[in-house]
C-alpha cells in the first residue's frame, strides 16, 4: 500500500511542502493515486505554567507532524489546536473542547478523509488529556465508515501517537531533567517551543519550586493544587538545543512507526 515515499505527491507540486493547506484539490486527488496516508497533528490550547506558551501542545505537536511528514513524504493535514483542556480553566487563556465536543470534530474530520479515500490517518499528538478521547472518536469513525459502506471501509485505520511518550524522547528528558521534567509544563515540551520560537526565550527565568506532581480532577482543584499551573516541573532548564534534540528524536522514531503503519493490511 505505501507508496508514499517515491510517489509524485504535493510536495513535488508546491515547493517541497507537505502541507494540505497548501494544496490544491487537483494536487490532493493526485497524491492519492499514490498514497492513502495523511498525517494529522492535534493539541491544545492551555497554561503552561507561567513561562510556557499557551500553544505549546499544538506547536510542539505541528512540528514534530511536519518533520515526520517530510521525512516520510506523507501530506500532513491543518493542526486541530483545541483539545480536551478543561482542567486548566482555571488560568486565563486556556480555551478547551468539552470531551464530547473534541470525539465529534475527530470522528468527523477522520470521516472528511476516508470520504475522499485515505485509508491510514497518523494522528501526532501534543497534550495527554487528549487521548482517551481521541481513541473513543477512532472506534466511532470506524463505525460510522462501516455504516456508509464507503469504499475505504475495508482498509481504513487510524493510529494515534504522542511525540512526548516515544521511548527516546522520554529517556532523554529523563536523562538530562530527572524528576524535574514533571507531568506538565515540562522541560522537555517547552524546550522545542524555544527552539521552535526563539522570542518565546525571554519568557524564562527561575522559577519557585513547584507544587509536586498528583492527581487531576477539576479544574478548581487544579488551580488549588499547582498554583502556578506546574506539575513537578522546571521549564527553566529548557535550552533550545535541547529542543532540536527532542524533535529529531521523535521524528526519527514516528517516521519509522508511520511507514509501518501505512504498510500494514
Amino acid at each position: 500500500m505505501n507508496e508514499c515515499m517515491t510517489s509524485l505527491n504535493c510536495s513535488e507540486l508546491i515547493h517541497n511542502s507537505y502541507r494540505l493547506d497548501l494544496c490544491t484539490w487537483a494536487e490532493v486527488e493526485q497524491y492519492l493515486t499514490k498514497c492513502k496516508g495523511i498525517i494529522l497533528p492535534i493539541g491544545s490550547t492551555e497554561q503552561h505554567g507561567p513561562t510556557g506558551a499557551i500553544g505549546t501542545d499544538a506547536l510542539t505537536a505541528e512540528a514534530v507532524a511536519l518533520e515526520v511528514g517530510k521525512r516520510a513524504g506523507v501530506l500532513v493535514a491543518p493542526t486541530q489546536a483545541y483539545g480536551m483542556a478543561e482542567h486548566h480553566l482555571g488560568f486565563p487563556g486556556t480555551m478547551s473542547l468539552q470531551s464530547s465536543t473534541l470525539l465529534n470534530v475527530v470522528h468527523d474530520l477522520l470521516l472528511s478523509l476516508a470520504r475522499h479515500g485515505f485509508e491510514r490517518v497518523f494522528v501526532v499528538n501534543g497534550h495527554g488529556g487528549n487521548i482517551a478521547t481521541v481513541k473513543a472518536a477512532f472506534s466511532q469513525a470506524y463505525k460510522t465508515v462501516l455504516n456508509l459502506k464507503l469504499p475505504v471501509a475495508a482498509g481504513f485505520r487510524c493510529k494515534l501517537v504522542s511525540w512526548f511518550m516515544v521511548p527516546d524522547v522520554f529517556k532523554e528528558a529523563k536523562a538530562r531533567y530527572g524528576n524535574l521534567e514533571g507531568q506538565h509544563a515540562t522541560p522537555s515540551e517547552i524546550a522545542v517551543t524555544l527552539f521552535l520560537e526563539p522570542n518565546l526565550q525571554s519568557k524564562q527565568r527561575q522559577l519557585p519550586e513547584p507544587a509536586p506532581a498528583g492527581p487531576i480532577y477539576d479544574y478548581q482543584d487544579f488551580r488549588q493544587r499547582y498554583p502556578d499551573g506546574r506539575m513537578g516541573s522546571d521549564p527553566f532548564l529548557a535550552k533550545p538545543d535541547h529542543g532540536e534534540i527532542f524533535l529529531d528524536k521523535a521524528a526519527i522514531a514516528l517516521t519509522e512507526d508511520l511507514l509501518n503503519f501505512l504498510k500494514e493490511l
